[in-house]
């Protein structure tokens, strides 16, 4: 006669249950903010700009699709709509004085290059220049404009892609609204088991 097995007790633990509060809804986006932070590098002709950039999203694998948000009072939003393409460039932590700076200035009014101490790069698929203080570098071309005039949503495809080998893990920023940046201390947690026999998951 066979033993009935007792029922497998799940392997999580319990987790705390937090209080809550109202929030208001226009500030959502402390905490819904993808991140990391970028840098976007555009030219068109002889002028180009960086901007700082946290409203992005990646939006399919392959092709590689990447959507930004980029407001249209933004000196850097016509540079790339009339030469549809640009580079996103990603900073790390210890960047982080120059991309407070170049989101607080003009680039009508100043060359954020030469202003911040960054090298511009030549690029090899597109003109925008790369950021050489960056750890990566997505060269961009505009893949479709269609959202740009009712929600200033462009749809770009990362044509080419430059990264530094180390650190693996960088430590990113993060912004949290009001001047406050958080940082990504770099730490992996390795969870495949988890994740059975897929390679990615696609809301990931």
């Amino acid at each position: 006669m066979k033993r009935e097995r007792k029922p497998r007790r799940a392997r999580w633990h319990r987790m705390k249950t937090l209080r809550k509060r109202d929030f208001p809804v226009d500030e959502v986006r402390r905490y819904l903010e993808p991140g990391p932070i970028v840098l976007v590098t555009s030219q068109l002709k002889g002028e180009r700009n960086i901007m700082t950039m946290g409203w992005h999203t990646v939006m399919e694998f392959t092709p590689s699709l990447v959507g930004c948000i980029i407001a249209e009072s933004n000196y850097s939003f016509h540079l790339i709509r009339k030469s549809r393409e640009c580079v996103i460039n990603i900073p790390d932590a210890g960047m982080l004085d120059a991309v407070a700076g170049i989101g607080n200035c003009d680039g009508d009014d100043v060359d954020k290059f030469a202003h911040f101490g960054l090298t511009p790069q030549k690029a090899l698929r597109v003109k925008a220049p790369l950021i050489a203080e960056c750890f990566a570098n997505l060269e961009c071309r505009l893949h479709d404009a269609r959202l740009v005039n009712k929600y200033n949503f462009f749809i770009f495809e990362v044509v080419k892609a430059h990264a530094a080998p180390k650190p693996r893990f960088p430590k990113t920023l993060h912004y949290r609204g009001q001047g406050v940046f958080t940082v990504d201390e770099g730490r992996a947690h390795d969870r495949k088991k988890l994740f059975g026999k897929l390679k990615e998951m696609g809301n990931f």
